[in-house]
């Protein structure tokens, strides 16, 4: 049955036509082939679109990758999970003079590194330089971990580089053409306000609120309001209109002694979850966390217990 692609798949189809990966005939035993191991002629033994395993080291990532942050943290993760599991998504490479340069999946790339693994699955495919990059770019968009300013940058390349309408861009990595052109009008920000938006410091809805802001030292100032006051996107927009924001008044901030903060522990080792002792003036609340039915059901026994 042939199932429903979705957006990278159509970008893929645009790319590639009606190229399939060879597998063996039903009924005969799948077998991974190994590429040839000298120089120029690794690169030629595949066929293409074949399913190969290759040896990591002979392949290289892809030096128009969009993606420039690559989260250690989430990395290790997917190690664990390939040590496990193994590398079930092929990588798609194409051929080079050494060896191979990675199209798609470079992320499995560097966890299989962390995770030790000599060999990988993988699909080649005979790619023209503008088919390599576009498909990069495409790859890379159909993911939630590539930050806004990233994202622009690849669509930029798609835009300015091929020639492509923002209509065209849209249907590629499927959005609408408005993403397109917002996500497009956040290079026009200062550096400065860009590299706060890659770190995370602020988000695409405050940088698109600061392009209402016509004047950069003007833009600046507003970007390290919103960090060091920690507004909403809702407070940007009223700032950058000149209007007075009404902040709520602080909570008063509450110093807990080391007695209550050892208190507090004792509780959590006795019933196993977070518990809050709120204490003033000779009374207060305590407070225990739960996060489940059956945890719920755990700790009424428990206190049932006590009496």
């Amino acid at each position: 049955m042939a199932s429903k692609k979705g957006g990278l798949g159509r970008g893929l189809d645009a790319l590639f036509g009606d190229a399939g990966v060879s597998f063996t005939e039903p009924g005969k035993k799948e077998e991974t082939k190994k590429p040839a191991k000298s120089g120029t002629d690794r690169a030629k033994a595949p066929a293409d679109g074949e399913l190969l395993l290759v040896d990591i080291n002979d392949i290289a990532p892809n030096p128009a990758q969009p993606r420039k942050n690559f989260d250690e943290e989430k990395l290790k993760e997917l190690a664990d999970s390939i040590k496990s599991q193994g590398v079930i998504q092929p990588l798609v490479l194409t051929p080079t003079t050494g060896g191979y340069e990675i199209i798609a999946g470079e992320r499995r790339w560097r966890a299989a590194r962390i995770a030790g693994i000599k060999e990988v699955p993988c699909i080649v495919r005979e790619l023209t330089e503008e088919q390599k990059s576009l498909l990069t770019i495409i790859e890379n968009m159909q993911r939630e971990d590539l930050d806004p300013i990233e994202e622009a940058e690849g669509l930029s390349k798609m835009a300015e580089t091929y020639g492509l309408t923002h209509e065209q861009i849209a249907q590629s990595v499927s959005k609408s053409r408005a993403d397109i052109t917002n996500s497009l009008r956040l290079l026009k920000l200062p550096e400065a306000i860009r590299n706060m938006v890659s770190d995370g410091l602020i988000t695409k809805g405050h940088a698109r609120a600061l392009l209402a802001v016509e004047d950069e030292g003007r833009q600046l100032q507003i970007a390290e309001t919103i960090v060091a006051e920690d507004l909403s996107v809702r407070a940007t927009e009223v700032l950058v209109k000149g209007k007075q924001i009404r902040r709520k008044p602080r909570k008063k901030v509450i110093r807990r002694s080391a007695d209550i903060a050892q208190v507090e522990r004792d509780l959590k080792d006795i019933f196993g979850t977070k518990v809050r002792l709120e204490h003033r003036a000779g009374k207060g609340v305590i407070s225990i966390e739960y996060y489940s039915k059956d945890e719920l059901e755990r700790l009424i026994e428990m206190l049932r217990s006590l009496g």
